[in-house]
């Protein structure tokens, strides 16, 4: 049986950006999922950060054959839940507990939590996790951070996100320990609310070359 490590990187499938969406409106969902997949990021992260969520998570996965929904901003297990019935493939949290953790083991959905210190990477490392979420990464040393952990947890891979931009995105991806980053920039909040999907397709298509 895969593990879950492996089961996020077979569904990233070197994706170097992953875009991490705020939808408020949930008709905005189908084609704004369509535009990042034409652009060459079908690996999509919608945030539990408003009411409709997992209604536009309902709708990608029913309606976007292309994309790869995940939900991000999941706090506990209940939530978890939600999100897998919702048709999530994947689970972001900002960080990690027990209950996530034992709401994962039961699962077939692979969970990304969030890591920060040495202490916590060491103890989702116990868990069995080598793939983690970096967050909120320039809050938290960025580049620096990351660097500083390859030598002593070199087996440990991350996904830096939280002001993560076009503009340093390609120096987190040249670091070892770096599979891919989130980020928003793909898909401003204006270029989404005008239904510009041209330009967030165009958006897309640039940050799929990032770090190759």
């Amino acid at each position: 049986m895969p593990s879950t490590t492996e089961k996020l990187l077979s569904l990233l499938n070197g994706q170097p950006v992953i875009p991490v969406l705020k939808i408020a409106n949930p008709a905005d969902a189908v084609p704004l999922a369509r535009a990042l997949a034409s652009g060459g990021l079908p690996v999509i992260e919608i945030t539990l950060r408003t009411a409709d969520a997992l209604e536009a998570i309902r709708r990608v996965a029913g309606e976007v054959e292309d994309a790869v929904v995940g939900t991000g901003t999941i706090l506990d297990a209940r939530q978890f839940g939600e999100a897998a019935a919702a048709g999530s493939k994947f689970i972001v949290s900002p960080g990690i507990t027990r209950e996530l953790l034992a709401a994962a083991k039961d699962s077939d959905v692979p969970l990304l939590p969030g890591a920060i210190t040495p202490g916590e990477v060491m103890a989702a490392r116990e868990a069995g996790l080598r793939f983690l979420k970096f967050f909120p990464a320039e809050q938290s040393g960025g580049i620096a951070s990351l660097k500083a952990f390859a030598a002593p947890l070199a087996d440990v891979k991350f996904c830096p996100t939280g002001g993560i931009t076009g503009k340093n995105a390609a120096d987190y991806l040249s670091l070892p320990n770096v599979i891919c980053v989130g980020g928003s920039w793909v898909a401003p909040d204006d270029l989404v609310k005008a239904g510009k999907w041209d330009e967030i397709e165009a958006l897309a298509r640039a940050a799929s070359k990032l770090g190759r």
